[in-house]
């Protein structure tokens, strides 16, 4: 065993294992291993890390009751800011945010603090032990919220434990957006979800499913009829597409379709669910972030024999988690990097057979920071592939902008709301999530729904 003051790694899975089944692939520290990585915590009487978390997560106060051996109450202090802790635990990107600006970080490897918030809420559920915080005493006010995603499974934990009456209208026939349908089990077991929405719903949240505001319902109708105020979490659920040739050849998926296939829709449950789903091949992804990373190990479970990642930056650039890349890369798959397609080309049969890309060169930053990809001129060449999944990002859906007057939106057809309340241009109609931002993170998301929590319940109890 590694000495206890090294950063304590998580046993997983083995990739020649893994690649076969959709298990999650780390197993979790046991009680010993969290002890070790917790008495590596310096307790520092200013902590940075707690400004580098979107929700401002406890995290000394948390580490400390890990340390004294006390998980369950561990788990309770995190609760205090953040409902969804076995959630963030495994898909927050912590490297780029509390463990970024941990102290131990600059001598050593940051201490782990996603995998303990992971270990001391897995210890909670798996032992029985969830308590639900006493919620004040009734407002009478009524908050309709829309999604049940991150975002407005935040807003409305928040909002329920401060006494208001919380209805969560979701489109889908499952409550949890992005993580049922997006997200695949590997990563974020399905389990884990209905868990912490099991949580969300004991704080005194309704849930109903099937329900598509703008359509079952407008913004302007819940306002005028028992609702005192809206969130809008919707997400950013429109794939985008690259506009190339040949896009609309049999095989070409949005990694939206292609992971809701796989997750929502369980197709990686064959044969007990036949949901229908390319397996087997050639497998190209476009992309490079958390979505592709996903897209690709996903495909490479389902059975195909080679799977290529197309990414037009260099590996330096990509936007996904380092250990996504990581166990990408050891689970197999191809990266290939400075390329980009510019068509796809169908056989006889309008079944997509190949790819024609071309190579890049990175120039200038651009405004995101990153060098900008550049053509090589007469640098073309092909690539034969099955089936091709594009992962570049998310439009928001437009149904709610279109019908609902008065709500400003900028270009890309995203709400405006204010970043310290959440605010949109109508009065009583907060937003937040991948809906105002884009396609951001979980704990971003649950950020801008604590935010708005705060200005919704002033909002209510005419504070100003």
């Amino acid at each position: 065993m590694k000495d206890k003051h090294d950063r304590q790694k998580m046993p997983e899975q083995k990739p020649s294992e893994r690649i076969k089944n959709f298990k999650e692939v780390p197993f979790g520290y046991t009680e010993e291993l969290a002890l070790n990585e917790a008495s590596r915590c310096l307790e520092c009487k200013k902590p940075m890390c707690v400004k580098g978390c979107p929700v401002n997560v406890p995290i000394p106060d948390f580490i400390k009751l890990v340390k004294q051996g006390k998980f369950a109450e561990a788990a309770r202090k995190i609760k205090e800011a953040n409902s969804l802790p076995a959630i963030c635990g495994r898909v927050c990107p912590q490297e780029d945010q509390c463990e970024k600006l941990c102290v131990i970080g600059k001598m050593s490897k940051p201490v782990a603090i996603g995998a303990l918030e992971r270990f001391v809420s897995d210890y909670e559920r798996e032992k029985r032990n969830v308590a639900i915080p006493k919620v004040s005493e009734k407002t009478g006010k009524k908050v309709a919220v829309v999604g049940s995603g991150p975002a407005g499974l935040t807003v409305a934990g928040e909002l329920a434990k401060k006494g208001h009456e919380v209805t969560i209208f979701e489109a889908l026939h499952k409550p949890g957006g992005v993580l049922v349908y997006g997200i695949p089990e590997f990563r974020l077991p399905k389990k884990i979800v209905e868990s912490e929405i099991d949580y969300v719903k004991q704080l005194g949240v309704k849930i109903v499913t099937n329900a598509v505001i703008g359509k079952s319902a407008t913004v302007a109708e819940l306002l005028e009829g028992e609702f005192n105020a809206v969130f809008i979490g919707s997400g950013a659920g429109a794939p985008k597409f690259m506009n190339i040739p040949g896009e609309n050849c049999v095989g070409v998926f949005s990694a939206n379709e292609y992971l809701t296939r796989s997750n929502l829709m369980k197709a990686y449950m064959f044969p007990e669910y036949d949901t229908p789903i390319p397996r087997g091949g050639i497998v190209a992804v476009v992309g490079g972030g958390n979505v592709a990373m996903d897209s690709a190990r996903t495909a490479l479970r389902l059975g195909a024999e080679k799977v290529i990642v197309l990414y037009r930056r260099s590996r330096e650039e990509m936007p996904a988690r380092i250990d996504e890349i990581h166990h990408a890369e050891e689970e197999g798959i191809e990266f290939h990097f400075l390329v980009n397609p510019i068509k796809f080309i169908c056989d006889e049969h309008g079944k997509v057979k190949e790819i024609e890309c071309i190579k890049m060169k990175l120039g200038e930053p651009d405004d995101s920071g990153r060098k900008r990809p550049v053509k090589i001129d007469n640098s073309e060449f092909s690539v034969k592939i099955d089936t091709v999944v594009i992962a570049i990002g998310n439009d928001p859906n437009p149904l709610i902008q279109k019908t609902t007057p008065g709500l400003e939106v900028n270009k890309w057809g995203n709400i405006i709301s204010g970043k310290e309340s959440g605010k949109t241009s109508i009065e009583g109609v907060y937003a937040g999530g991948d809906i105002v931002t884009g396609s951001a993170t979980v704990i971003e998301a649950m950020g801008a729904g604590k935010i708005a929590a705060g200005a919704i319940h002033k909002f209510l109890m005419g504070e100003k």
